[in-house]
Parts: C-alpha cells; sequence; structure tokens
C-alpha cells in the first residue's frame, strides 16, 4: 500500500515525504518533478506550450501509473485532487494524507515560489491562496483518510504521525516485512 500526501503547496508534502520515504527505506515519488522530468521542461512553460489541461492530463497519467505500483511515497502536486479520476486511482492502493495549513503559513512558506505560474489573475499572492485554497478544500477533505495540520508541527512530527496512524491502523511495515518505527 502506498502513502500519499495531497495538500495545498507550502503544506510540507516534499519535506514529509523525503523523511518518510528515509524512515520507512520506500521511494518517494514527487508528481510534479516526474511530470517536469518526463516533459523535459519545468511547469510555467508546459503551462504556457498546453495549458492546464495539458499538465493536468499528464498528471492523470501519472497517478493511474502510480496507482498500479506499491510500497511508495507519493508527493502530489497540489492540484491533483482537481480532478475526480486522480484521486479515484491514488486511493485504489494508497491511503491519502491531505496536509494542511493556514493561509498565512501557506503564504510566508510559498512566496519566494517562481517555478509555478499564477492560478488565478488579477489578484496579489494572498488573495489567489485564499480563493484557490477555499475552492479546493472540499475536494482536499472528500479525498483524504487522514488530515493533519502542519501549522506548528515539523515535518519530522509530521511524519512520525503518519507513521504512527500507518502501523497502528493499517499494519504498515518497511519494505522488509519488519513493523515501522515511529
Amino acid at each position: 500500500m502506498n502513502i500519499v500526501l495531497i495538500g495545498y503547496r507550502g503544506t510540507g508534502k516534499s519535506a514529509v515525504g523525503e523523511i518518510l520515504a528515509r524512515r520507512l527505506n520506500r521511494p518517494c515519488i514527487g508528481m510534479d518533478a516526474e511530470i517536469v522530468q518526463r516533459a523535459g521542461m519545468p511547469i510555467p512553460e508546459m503551462v504556457e506550450k498546453f495549458g492546464w489541461p495539458g499538465f493536468r492530463d499528464r498528471e492523470t497519467e501519472l497517478a493511474r501509473e502510480l496507482s498500479d505500483r506499491d510500497g511508495l511515497i507519493i508527493d502530489t502536486g497540489g492540484g491533483v485532487i482537481e480532478r475526480p479520476e486522480n484521486i479515484k486511482a491514488l486511493q485504489k492502493n494508497g491511503v491519502v494524507f491531505w496536509l494542511t495549513a493556514s493561509v498565512a503559513v501557506i503564504v510566508s512558506r510559498i512566496k519566494g515560489d517562481i517555478h509555478r505560474p499564477a492560478l488565478t489573475a488579477g489578484k496579489t499572492f494572498t488573495e489567489e491562496v485564499m480563493e484557490v485554497l477555499a475552492r479546493r478544500m472540499p475536494k482536499y477533505r472528500a479525498a483524504a483518510h487522514h488530515e493533519m495540520d502542519t501549522d506548528k508541527a515539523t515535518p519530522d512530527q509530521t511524519a512520525g504521525q503518519i507513521i504512527a496512524i500507518c502501523r497502528g491502523k493499517y499494519g504498515f511495515t518497511d519494505d522488509q516485512g519488519r513493523t515501522i518505527p515511529t
């Protein structure tokens, strides 16, 4: 079974995913990074060339591919929940954790990120985060098996909480069948 991390940019998915991968001795797949690598271009260029639907098509293809694999940590892009088929695929063989953070914390964490195109036009950065997050929250909530607030928790603490849930509720083991430590 896979561990799937969903949530808005800046909630800690990548950092938590790397820690989980190290502690559980499992591979971590960053979906956005994998899409960029396969396309041979950064996301803003992809969106400019193919539009958001073109990027989302690649995301859907990868979600389906990853759902057929086992023992992965999957760090999704923030918009993976925009298409129900992505969530259906990722839930097929995964426990989905929604990493959350307040708008203020998200903005402070990602304000310098120049590698993502704007999702709304004519808005301030904070307004964009608020608008997109408000629209996506019901989708995140519906997709998640568990919700993890990362506002005051370190990535290491969040990873520990995820491991404890996986071990206690799902009987997760590491890649060699040993019970995983918290």
